[in-house]
């Protein structure tokens, strides 16, 4: 049975279509910190090798019960969106573009983050996104985060695609790749922008690894043909 054309590109944000240039880690020292870590530097090690997962469940693994944790992720939450909001935020190069782009070929494009939904829409009215793409998710709505599959599977569903072999993800760590392996995505991209080196988006299963996502509208091209 051959595959599927595209219908639908599901985008990770940070490190994929918007600069991360430390938020991610800088929002965690603080979080971690208040929250009484008790091995900071391991504490943020786990943080920067569970890239693209939700933030709740990276502070559920590193401290020592529930309160701790949600104390982390309601200080990470507030400091990522202050540093957003002081203007510590970009688009990766030419993201804006590429998403317009695709949208103009007639695909539908969801963008999706393992921060909470405040953050998510600071993020996007920071950079002006929030019409960009047709669908903006995170875990909450969804269910789980990454590496399950359930972000990738809440967008085909809200967005009616036809068939999840019809959906190409692209994501900057191993965790976006899983999740759009197991979600049965045609096209786990990884892209070089974020978290992820090219060794170990390959390790996780990525069918491409692309310098940016705006060699994304090229791969679409070369598949086609």
């Amino acid at each position: 049975m051959s595959t599927p054309p595209v219908e639908l590109v599901v985008l990770d944000m940070a490190g994929t279509t918007v600069l991360d240039d430390g938020l991610v880690e800088r929002a965690a020292s603080r979080a971690l910190t208040e929250a009484g870590a008790a091995d900071l530097d391991a504490a943020l090690d786990y943080v920067r090798r569970t890239m693209g997962q939700s933030k709740i469940e990276v502070f559920r693994a590193v401290l020592p019960d529930e309160a701790a944790a949600q104390r982390a992720n309601t200080v990470f939450e507030a400091a990522y969106a202050e540093l957003v909001t002081a203007g510590h935020c970009a688009e990766v190069p030419g993201a804006a573009e590429t998403i317009r782009a695709l949208r103009g070929r007639g695909l539908k494009v969801a963008l999706t983050t393992g921060f909470a939904r405040p953050t998510q829409d600071a993020i996007l009215a920071a950079l002006g996104w929030r019409d960009l793409a047709d669908l903006a998710l995170t875990p909450a709505d969804a269910g789980r985060g990454r590496p399950h599959p359930d972000l990738v599977l809440t967008a085909v569903l809200r967005l009616g695609v036809s068939d999840v072999r019809a959906v190409a993800v692209v994501g900057d760590t191993p965790s976006d790749v899983l999740s759009a392996l197991r979600a049965g995505a045609s096209l786990a991209v990884g892209v070089l922008t974020g978290a992820g080196v090219e060794a170990e988006l390959t390790a996780a299963g990525a069918t491409h690894v692309l310098d940016s996502v705006r060699d994304l509208p090229a791969l679409l091209d070369q598949r086609q043909r």
